[in-house]
């Protein structure tokens, strides 16, 4: 062996004998498909969700300290760029949670296929946009009623 990178590529059958293992193409070989998009894009979701989710703790957490820290954290998320925020998080939450459940029927030995896979890719894509949009609009409806609400109260108030 003159280079090092020759030993990876030795292994063992089951029964002892050395053999040399192929190389796994990187992916600038293959062509993108929906399929593999959606895979990679899982796992990416994973890492966004994960991120949303501690700023939501954060969020949490301001609303344990008092109206005060609160009112702080009101004032982030209400802003446009805080909304967008919001919109990216629920989005990939709801990304990755339609992508765990395809790769949970495919752990379950259904719809694996190469013909399967490509007809649920749209589907998965349409649940992902048709879901997404319809849960951050409802909470966006809903965070615009309260603030209607809150002002109203205000100005009965003074």
């Amino acid at each position: 062996m003159q280079d090092v990178r020759e030993a990876l590529y030795v292994g063992s059958r089951s029964d002892g004998k050395l053999i040399r293992r192929p190389m796994s193409p990187h992916l600038q070989v293959y062509k993108m498909r929906l399929s593999m998009f959606l895979s990679i894009s899982n796992r990416i979701t994973g890492v966004v969700a994960t991120a949303g989710s501690a700023l939501g703790v954060v969020w949490l957490a301001a609303l344990a300290r008092g109206p005060k820290s609160f009112a702080k954290a009101r004032k982030v998320t209400g802003n446009p760029l805080g909304q967008l925020v919001l919109f990216g998080w629920i989005i990939s939450l709801v990304w990755h949670t339609i992508g765990g459940l395809r790769h949970f029927i495919w752990d379950a030995g259904h719809r694996y296929d190469k013909k399967e896979l490509n007809e649920d890719g749209p589907v998965a894509i349409g649940v992902i946009a048709g879901v997404g949009v319809t849960l951050a609009t409802a909470l966006l409806a809903t965070s615009c009623c309260r603030a209607r609400h809150r002002a109203k109260l205000l100005k009965k108030a003074s």
